[in-house]
């Protein structure tokens, strides 16, 4: 097994920051510790890498991605290959997925599906939630199967009737199922049978342009479902996770609960905490580009999302990447934006952009950590063996320049989609070496991962519920 040693850069977790050099034996990390110390272990390395003014961190765990995800009449325009490759670019080195129960079929064969379209082709490491877009009898049995396989997390919509929409009632059973199990259920917690009498209302209207998108997926809408839905969890004694939260009034939702003792959790994402809606405004169709949903918010719901980050009532930083291209994919809603497909790239811009918020003095360093690695890995089960570094943990570890400056651009990213939703943002911070279970994955502009390499993971339970 191959021995390297991360040498004089600064080691950086959710809970401190120390001097230290790492040992990295195979696929797990041995041992941490200071430099004196760490000296007599160079004659046994196989490799040395240098760390010097770096930063040195666990690979990033990003919970919430849709690669090749169907949507209105199209896919997500990554891959598995393609996406997981992108994160590990970008510092990624987890992922996990949706696979999605198809309507009138059972979760086993929307699992069986995702399996087939990651299996052997991930750069990086993988695992799956479940969407129940179907709840019944038998998918409710399932999920106790599912949550001994790995599978131990489940979504559902209030939004999108006739896709994926679950109704109060499906929505309380699949909770309730989920308190015997241990499950988490994530939410996507917008009404969306008010969102389609304003969608339907603005239409006839002749409101057809990107930023309506916005104006009829109101904030209030937003904040009804967050609050159903942690009532919906009290009466089933489940624990709830909040995804994609962008509104102030579901942000207070969800720090009223956790202020009474809750287990709610909420994740936002860059794209809330970086654009505004007046992107959607955008000349032409380009605000079509910025579709997603939840929708992108006013400036003035920014400083809220910010400050619920730094309180933890916002627990986790994810991408929702969801990427359509804008030729042929998000053109399809010209003439009517209820039909643009919804999604936002993301997945290698992640960890910058956090960065850039500790550049900026917004959150500290080990909270850049503890929002993009360690909490995401602790969520939904993956800690200590993801988010941290420490021994036994994997080697998934990036070196990091704290001080190189880039640009944001599709003319250099590697996401499989032909727009950046932060085209020309210059950012400070930039991914120098990233390590996927020991092995170098990237080093200094140069990709050496291979599609294959990720493994599928099979989840504990959320650690905050022990």
């Amino acid at each position: 097994m191959s021995r390297k040693i991360i040498r004089g850069g600064l080691v950086i977790t959710a809970t401190e920051e120390l001097r230290a050099d790492v040992l990295v034996d195979g696929e797990r990390v041995a041992a941490v510790a200071a430099p004196e110390i760490a000296e007599q272990w160079v004659s046994t390395a196989d490799a040395v890498l240098d760390a010097d003014g770096h930063y040195v961190i666990p690979g990033g765990v990003d919970v919430h991605t849709h690669m090749q995800m169907p949507f209105g009449g199209t896919h997500s325009s990554d891959t598995f290959e393609t996406g997981t490759r992108a994160a590990a670019w970008g510092g990624t080195t987890t992922i996990v997925d949706f696979a999605i129960q198809p309507v009138g079929g059972s979760p086993r064969e929307g699992l069986d599906a995702w399996h087939a379209k990651a299996d052997g082709r991930c750069a990086i490491d993988y695992a799956f939630h479940m969407i129940l877009s179907d709840v019944g009898d038998e998918a409710l049995k399932e999920m106790d199967t599912l949550v001994a396989e790995g599978i131990t997390s489940f979504k559902l919509f209030m939004a999108y009737p006739g896709v994926f929409y679950s109704d109060d009632g499906q929505i309380l059973r699949a909770m309730q199922q989920a308190a015997d199990n241990g499950a988490l259920v994530m939410m996507h917690a917008e009404n969306g049978i008010a969102i389609d009498v304003l969608v339907r209302q603005a239409l006839a209207a002749g409101r057809t342009d990107p930023r309506h998108h916005a104006q009829v997926r109101h904030p209030l809408l937003e904040a009804e479902a967050t609050h159903r839905a942690i009532q919906l969890s009290r009466v089933a004694g489940a624990p709830l996770y909040v995804v994609h939260v962008s509104a102030t009034e579901a942000v207070a939702e969800i720090a009223r609960a956790r202020d009474g003792g809750l287990s709610v959790f909420g994740e936002t994402c860059p794209q809330y905490l970086f654009l505004t809606a007046d992107e959607l405004a955008r000349p032409g169709f380009e605000g079509a580009k910025y579709v997603c949903s939840t929708p992108l918010r006013p400036a003035d719901h920014q400083q809220n999302l910010w400050r619920a980050l730094r309180t933890d009532d916002l627990s986790v930083v994810s991408t929702d990447h969801c990427p359509f291209c804008f030729t042929d994919q998000k053109e399809l809603g010209r003439g009517d934006f209820s039909r643009i497909p919804n999604g936002i790239p993301g997945v290698e811009n992640r960890i910058d952009l956090l960065h850039q918020a500790v550049v900026e003095g917004r959150i500290s360093r080990r909270r850049w950590v503890e929002l993009a690695c360690t909490t995401p890995a602790r969520m939904f089960g993956l800690h200590p063996r993801k988010g941290t570094i420490a021994p036994g943990s994997d080697a998934d570890i990036v070196i990091y320049d704290p001080r190189a400056e880039h640009v944001l651009s599709a003319e250099t990213h590697y996401m499989n989609v032909d727009y950046n939703a932060y085209e020309g943002r210059r950012v400070t911070g930039a991914v120098r070496t990233v390590l996927s279970r020991g092995d170098v994955i990237v080093d200094a502009g140069t990709y050496q991962g291979r599609a294959g390499h990720g493994a599928f993971l099979r989840r504990d339970t959320c650690q905050y519920l022990v």
